[in-house]
């Protein structure tokens, strides 16, 4: 009802209503509390799937007032807006307690960002924000996380190139991007964000510093392979790490699917040997096995 109401209301009135949103979330963000979890990455892993799944739990609100979305980006791409924006996506106290009231269980506020992951800066930031914020990361095999990621871009219309050109042009086109990033902590940087399909799938390299912040407790690594399997089963594995009461959401839709040619077997290849130590240094890191192409 609500995306059909903004369907049908002029642009400009739809603008002026949501900077006015805007200003009043975040003339009340004092009493906002900040988020209990962030789903942080990977991206192409399910976390648009798990979001959603999350939403329709009775004590997950919807992030305001953009209520069709699952992140504010604030710690990648608008973290000169301030802590005051950021918490005036949040529910306020008397909100989260009238929806605790009404479903009878606590309310569990969160986002899922796949680029927090992957950020330089994020890490830190959430750190010092949010201490005892508890994460949630979904890992995907980096080969097909990859691919993946490539026919999101192409199907949007950001990428020209075909899967295997694009790989090979991925160090021209981000080169000293992450230097940017750290050097300026106002930058972002698209590049960044959409060409890089082998740098994201190194993640041990990407998660140290989430590892060396918090403690492993607050961190929970779910093998997108296992979402996909069995959604309910690891539905239900979020819910107890958040301190959700377990609940059924019905069907599990998968959100965001692209179907296309198989990937070309020779780009499989050897994009698996590119991944294989990587994969390697990250099972033993994380003390877990992946169902992934060795």
């Amino acid at each position: 009802m609500k995306d059909r109401v903004k369907e049908l209301t002029p642009a400009p009135v739809t603008g002026g209503l949501k900077r006015a949103l805007v200003r009043y979330g975040e003339a009340t963000a004092s009493r906002r509390p900040l988020p209990d979890f962030l789903i942080i990455g990977t991206k192409r892993g399910g976390t648009t799937s798990l979001w959603n799944y999350l939403l329709r739990h009775p004590g997950v609100p919807q992030l305001f007032p953009a209520w069709n979305t699952k992140t504010s980006h604030y710690f990648e791409e608008n973290w000169y807006r301030g802590v005051d924006w950021y918490r005036s996506h949040f529910p306020t106290e008397r909100q989260r307690a009238a929806q605790s009231a009404r479903y009878g269980g606590p309310v569990r506020a969160g986002e899922a960002a796949p680029l927090y992951m992957f950020h330089p800066l994020a890490p830190q930031r959430v750190h010092e924000l949010m201490p005892q914020v508890r994460l949630i990361v979904l890992l995907r095999d980096p080969v097909e996380r990859a691919y993946s990621h490539w026919k999101e871009r192409r199907t949007e219309g950001h990428e020209p190139l075909d899967f295997a050109a694009a790989l090979a042009a991925e160090p021209a086109r981000t080169a000293g991007e992450r230097a940017k990033l750290i050097a300026d902590p106002n930058h972002f940087s698209e590049p960044y964000d959409w060409h890089t399909y082998r740098a994201r799938g190194r993640y041990l390299e990407h998660l140290e510093p989430w590892l060396d912040r918090f403690d492993r407790s607050q961190l929970l690594f779910l093998p997108s392979e296992s979402l996909y399997r069995d959604p309910a089963a690891s539905y239900r594995r979020v819910l107890e790490f958040v301190g959700l009461p377990d609940y059924d959401p019905g069907e599990f839709r998968v959100y965001n699917d692209r179907r296309s040619a198989p990937m070309d077997p020779a780009v499989r290849a050897e994009l698996t040997d590119y991944f294989r130590p990587h994969n390697r240094a990250l099972s033993a890191r994380l003390g877990m096995r992946f169902d992934w192409a060795d």
